[in-house]
C-alpha cells in the first residue's frame, strides 16, 4: 500500500510540476504568429547615407523572409540625427500636440529609453530570450540595457562603436622624418600632448590634434585614472569630480589647446583634418567614412593622404578601459504579440554573418562575440569585395573589434537628468578651452609674448575656478 502512494504522489507530483510550468510559460512561447494575421511594427532610428541604406536593405530582406513567413511586417523611418529623435521620441511618449504616435521600436541611448521608462512604456525582453541568448551578446552591450532598479533587459543590443584615433599618415611621415617622431608616442595621452607641442614647434605653429567627444574623454579618462564620474546606484547619481584626476584631463586639454597645439574649427574634427588644419583625431570608429582621403588647402589645391588608424591614446599606467557607445532598440510596451514580433526581428538583424555585414557598410561594430573577431570580419570583408568598404573602414574596423576584445568596456547608467550633466561634460572645458585660446592670440596680436599670454591663463586659479564651476553645474542638474 505504501509503495502505490508513493507512485501515485510521484506521478501526481510529476503532473503538477507540468502544469505550473506551463502556466509560468514565457510570452515567447505562448505567442503565436501567422501570416494571415500579420503583425506591423514601425521602426525610428537616426541613421543616414551608407547606415541608412544598410539598414532599408535589412529590413526589405526581413520583410522578405522571415516576416512574411511568420506575419510581420516592418516600417523604418528617418527621424534625423540622434538628436532630432530623441526630441521625437519623447516628444510622442509625452504626448505632446501635433507628435505623432509612439513607434514600436526606436534606436536610443540608456539615457532616452530611461526617460521613456519612467512614462511605464518600454517593454522588457527578458521573457522574449533564453538565457542561452542573452549569453552570445557581449555582456557589457546587455548590462547596459539593464538600467532599472528590477535590472530588467529594455535596450536591446544592435549596434556599437568605439573611439579610434586616425592620422593623416602622408603629412605625418613628413614630420616624423625630421624630428624621429613615432606613432607608438600616439599610445598615451601624455604622449600626444607632447608630441602636439613638437608638430606645433616644427610646423611653424601649426595644431595637430582634435578629439569629437570631450565628455567621452571626461569620463574614460577620469575611469582609466580610477574615478567614475557618474556612479549609479538605483537610479541616485554622485559626481565624483576627484581634483588630481580633473587636473589631469586639463593638463593634457586644456593647456595644449591654448598653446596652440590643439585645435577645433567646424562641426567634427574631421573637417579639420580635411582642410589641414589639423592631423590627428580621435572619433568614433561609425564615422570612419567621413575621414577625408585628401587635404584641401584652397579652391584650386588639394592632395591626397593614406591615414592610419590607432586605438585612442589612454593614460600612461591607467586602466585599460574603452568607451562603449552606440545606441540600442528599445521596444514600446504593447501587447504580447508586438513585443514577440519585435524581438524576432532585432534577434534576426543581429544573427552574427547579417550583423557583421552591417557593420561593413555602417562602421558599426556587431554585438554578439562570435563575431567580434578579426577573422569573422577580415572573412566578410573579403566576400564583400574591395569595392563594398573605403579604405579608412577597412583599417577601422579590425581596430575597433581589437579595442572591444582587449579593454574594459564602460558607459555609465542612467539616471534622472544625464543628458543634461552629458552636455556639460562636453561643452565646460572645451568651451573654454577655445574662448581662453582666442583671447591668447589676442594678446599675442597685440605685442604681448606668446609665453606671457598663456601663462596668464595657465595658473591654479584659473583651473580652481573652472572645476568649481563644473561641479556646481552637474549639481543643478539634479535640482
Amino acid at each position: 500500500m505504501k509503495k502505490k502512494i508513493g507512485i501515485f504522489s510521484l506521478a501526481t507530483l510529476l503532473v503538477l510540476s507540468v502544469t505550473l510550468a506551463g502556466c509560468s510559460a514565457s510570452p515567447a512561447t505562448k505567442v503565436k504568429l501567422s501570416p494571415d494575421d500579420p503583425v506591423s511594427l514601425e521602426v525610428w532610428h537616426y541613421y543616414n547615407g551608407p547606415q541608412k541604406e544598410a539598414f532599408d536593405e535589412m529590413v526589405a530582406e526581413f520583410n522578405d523572409t522571415v516576416g512574411m513567413e511568420k506575419g510581420i511586417t516592418v516600417e523604418a523611418f528617418n527621424k534625423g540625427n540622434v538628436n532630432e529623435l530623441t526630441d521625437a521620441v519623447l516628444a510622442s511618449a509625452n504626448k505632446k500636440v501635433g507628435a505623432d504616435e509612439v513607434p514600436d521600436i526606436f534606436a536610443g541611448y540608456a539615457d532616452t529609453a530611461y526617460q521613456v521608462d519612467k512614462l511605464g512604456m518600454v517593454a522588457s525582453l527578458d521573457s522574449y530570450l533564453t538565457k542561452k541568448e542573452i549569453e552570445e551578446y557581449i555582456p557589457s552591450y546587455i548590462e547596459e540595457g539593464r538600467f532599472d532598479s528590477e535590472e530588467n533587459l529594455k535596450i536591446f543590443p544592435f549596434a556599437k562603436s568605439m573611439e579610434v584615433m586616425m592620422i593623416n599618415k602622408t603629412d605625418w611621415d613628413k614630420f616624423a622624418s625630421a624630428t624621429g617622431a613615432s606613432l607608438d608616442s600616439l599610445n598615451t595621452i601624455e604622449g600626444l600632448t607632447d608630441t602636439a607641442k613638437k608638430y606645433y614647434d616644427w610646423s611653424g605653429g601649426k595644431a595637430f590634434f582634435n578629439r569629437d567627444a570631450m565628455a567621452n574623454y571626461m569620463i574614460i579618462g577620469s575611469k582609466q585614472l580610477g574615478v567614475e564620474i557618474f556612479e549609479v546606484k538605483n537610479g541616485e547619481v554622485t559626481f565624483n569630480l576627484d581634483k588630481d584626476v580633473m587636473r589631469k584631463l586639463w593638463d593634457n586639454y586644456y593647456i595644449p589647446f591654448i598653446n596652440g597645439y590643439f585645435a577645433s574649427y567646424g562641426r567634427f574634427a574631421s573637417d579639420d583634418a580635411k582642410t589641414g588644419d589639423i592631423i590627428a583625431l580621435v572619433g568614433s570608429s561609425s564615422g570612419a567614412t567621413y575621414y577625408p582621403s585628401k587635404v584641401t588647402v584652397s579652391d584650386t589645391e588639394s592632395y591626397p593622404i593614406e591615414t592610419v588608424v590607432m586605438q585612442a591614446p589612454e593614460f600612461k599606467d591607467g586602466e585599460k578601459v574603452a568607451v562603449q557607445q552606440g545606441a540600442g532598440m528599445v521596444v514600446v510596451k504593447s501587447d504580447e504579440r508586438k513585443e514577440y514580433a519585435s524581438t524576432v526581428f532585432l534577434k534576426w538583424l543581429t544573427e552574427a554573418k547579417r550583423n557583421i555585414d552591417f557593420s561593413i557598410t555602417s562602421g558599426y561594430l556587431p554585438v554578439k562575440k562570435e563575431a567580434n573577431t578579426r577573422e569573422m570580419l577580415e572573412t566578410a570583408m573579403e566576400e564583400a569585395g574591395g569595392n563594398a568598404i573605403s579604405d579608412n573602414l577597412a583599417k577601422t574596423l579590425p581596430v575597433a573589434v581589437d579595442i572591444t576584445n582587449n579593454n574594459e568596456l564602460y558607459t555609465n547608467k542612467a539616471f534622472e537628468g544625464g543628458t543634461n550633466a552629458r552636455n556639460i561634460l562636453e561643452a565646460s572645458m572645451k568651451k573654454k578651452a577655445i574662448a581662453d585660446a582666442e583671447a591668447v592670440k589676442a594678446a599675442v596680436t597685440s605685442g604681448t609674448a606668446k609665453e606671457a599670454a598663456v601663462a596668464a591663463y595657465n595658473t591654479d586659479e584659473n583651473f580652481n575656478q573652472w572645476y568649481e564651476n563644473l561641479k556646481k553645474e552637474l549639481e543643478e542638474t539634479q535640482k
